[in-house]
């Protein structure tokens, strides 16, 4: 039981730890660390996706032959369908833009931006759920050192999203307290987000290689609509890309040692 809190809780920790960067950094992050972070945290969601998700779900109907793929083929697709619903549907305002995505709101600022950054983590959490859910889950052959893997690389990945969104709140004015606050709240999504797909995951377990896949959907509708084209943007783009390339590396070998 304690592996499985440890699991809920492990990616809260780590942009926990990125948010306190307020208290030892003075400005904001130079452009090259944000470009190195943003690329890392693509790989790690993108080998994830790939290693912990997509992967199990197939092996799951491997005796289905040819048509094993199916399930992960249509949860894929879901989730990427939900997502871009979500990205239509909820008024949400991302870092660095002064311009709003979704449809028009009275919200504030900070309540976009909140939104904006849940839309982001509620894949990550809905991925440790799914995977928890399916080390629970009789013949499901995913161990809780899989779904501890998953937890840890999304983490550490973490960590630097957590700067990413408590240090331009102090470069604009806010309180250490207040951007450190609001940067570890906005991890507080993956953790409920877990707990509300592994309830559901554990009762219809005939579902698990769909929900697998449909997490892997999500994340990486995550990493091709805001990641990737952040890191890429202006100067730096080749220090995203050796960001990603070692985010992607250390995730497939978490997996690979911890699995």
């Amino acid at each position: 039981m304690n592996g499985f809190i440890i699991g809920l809780l492990m990616p809260l920790s780590g942009t926990t730890a990125g948010a306190a960067c307020v208290f030892l950094l003075k400005d904001k992050l130079p452009a090259a660390a944000q470009k190195a972070m943003l690329g890392f945290a693509s790989g790690v969601m993108v080998a994830a996706s790939v290693w912990s998700l997509l992967i199990p779900a197939i092996a799951m109907r491997a005796d289905e032959g040819k048509w094993s793929v199916v399930p992960a083929a249509a949860g894929l697709a879901a989730g990427f369908a939900f997502l871009l619903l979500m990205d239509r549907v909820i008024p949400h305002l991302h870092f660095d833009t002064e311009a709003p995505e979704g449809p028009r709101s009275k919200l504030s600022r900070t309540s976009k931006l909140l939104l904006a950054v849940t839309l982001h983590n509620l894949p990550e959490g809905m991925a440790v759920g799914v995977m928890l859910a399916g080390a629970l889950t009789e013949g499901a052959d995913l161990s809780a050192a899989s779904a501890i893997a998953l937890s840890a690389g999304i983490a550490i990945q973490n960590i630097p999203e957590g700067a990413i969104i408590s240090m331009p709140m102090r470069a604009g004015g806010k309180s250490r307290w207040r951007a450190f606050l609001t940067g570890t709240l906005s991890g507080t999504v993956e953790p409920l987000g877990a707990m509300a797909t592994l309830a559901l995951a554990v009762h219809i377990s005939a579902a698990l290689p769909y929900l697998l896949a449909f997490a892997a959907g999500a994340m990486l509708y995550v990493v091709v609509e805001e990641l990737i084209p952040e890191s890429a943007q202006g100067t730096h783009s080749d220090i995203g890309t050796i960001g990603f390339a070692t985010g992607f590396i250390l995730m497939m070998v978490l997996d690979v040692a911890l699995g």
